[in-house]
């Protein structure tokens, strides 16, 4: 497991991490830019709690590793058009911009933030979770082949006291009564561990609870088998039913958050965002604010779709409201994919 101490010094464990943005929002809400995207050097450093010279000085010592999780200073034109686009009323001849990755960035170099530490426990916690669930695979022929997370669990611990904890035991008890306050820390130690497992427990029995393992029927089962690629494809064809032209499907690498342009019957630049997840997930508001972001600055979208195989959180699509998206939940979808046409469409 990735510990704090790795994660401050390792420039290779930060970036493997950095698209896990959302547990900024989990620890506390980031304000964002109109553009629903970037954050100023101000709004960091209050997300933080730190002075602004904090967050400059960690700009001088680590630029490079910031330019690349999206940290950037516009000037001229450019910082022209994002006032423009933005409606920022500002005399400023540049203008420095975290985009979450960046701030997320920030996060994992601060060490003087009581909030900086906080989101990288929550993300130390959440990468554990990610590393040690079991990887979604056809199921087997025979049930004993699945090993849930609670057994795997239990096997590391039992491996880590096998191999360590109870040799030193034993090596303490035959030696002389001289070690009996190490024997009683490490039993402390044990004991600690055994409450972690604990914890792991009722955290899985608490995932476990909100999950619907019941088979889906009928259209949504399909889609629920369809793989990312497949899931973009089956939309566009959604589309094209409806009317749409000029389909095309980029999801992958460098799409810029949007799977699909395409023009609508009458003519509207139209992008959507495609999402398969398990039903029991959920679309999250900095999912929504990233899209936004993505559709109306970088793509200027006139019809903007977030299609998922999952429900929207209340925040979620009161956000996607307010910003003109439309939101494809699973209800939606399965009317859709099952021949009522989108309104939006219409």
């Amino acid at each position: 497991m990735i510990n704090e101490s790795a994660l401050l010094e390792s420039k290779t464990l930060r970036s493997s991490v950095l698209e896990r943005t959302d547990v900024l929002d989990r620890v506390k809400a980031l304000s964002l830019l109109p553009d629903g995207m970037h954050v100023t050097t101000a709004m960091v450093a209050a997300y933080f709690q730190v002075g602004i010279k904090a967050i400059r000085s960690l700009v001088v010592d680590h630029r490079e590793e910031l330019e690349a999780s999206g940290y950037r200073v516009l000037t001229g034109s450019e910082l022209s058009s994002f006032k423009e686009l933005s409606g920022i009323q500002s005399r400023t001849r540049s203008l420095a911009l975290f985009s979450r990755r960046a701030v997320l960035n920030v996060a994992m170099l601060l060490r003087d933030s009581e909030v900086a530490r906080q989101v990288r426990v929550y993300l130390l916690d959440m990468e554990y979770l990610a590393r040690t669930q079991p990887v979604e695979n056809p199921a087997p022929t025979d049930p004993t082949d699945v090993v849930s997370l609670d057994d795997r669990i239990d096997q590391r611990i039992t491996h880590i006291l096998g191999k360590t904890v109870v040799p030193m035991f034993n090596a303490l008890i035959e030696t002389s009564g001289e070690h009996r306050r190490e024997l009683m820390a490490l039993r402390a130690g044990v004991q600690r561990i055994e409450q972690r497992l604990h914890q792991h427990h009722a955290r899985l029995k608490r995932l476990e609870g909100v999950r619907d393992d019941r088979p889906a029927v009928g259209v949504m089962a399909a889609m629920d088998a369809m793989n990312g690629r497949t899931f973009e494809r089956h939309i566009a064809k959604l589309l094209q039913r409806d009317g749409c032209t000029n389909v095309v499907v980029q999801g992958g690498h460098g799409d810029r958050g949007v799977d699909i342009i395409a023009l609508t019957a009458d003519g509207r630049r139209l992008v959507a965002q495609c999402k398969r997840f398990a039903p029991y997930l959920s679309i999250t508001s900095p999912d929504v604010q990233k899209f936004i972001g993505s559709a109306k600055v970088l793509y200027g979208a006139d019809v903007a779709l977030y299609v998922a195989t999952c429900p929207f959180t209340p925040e979620a699509l009161s956000i996607a409201a307010e910003a003109g998206i439309t939101a494809v939940h699973r209800g939606v979808l399965e009317e859709w994919s099952a021949g009522e046409p989108l309104k939006i469409l219409e």
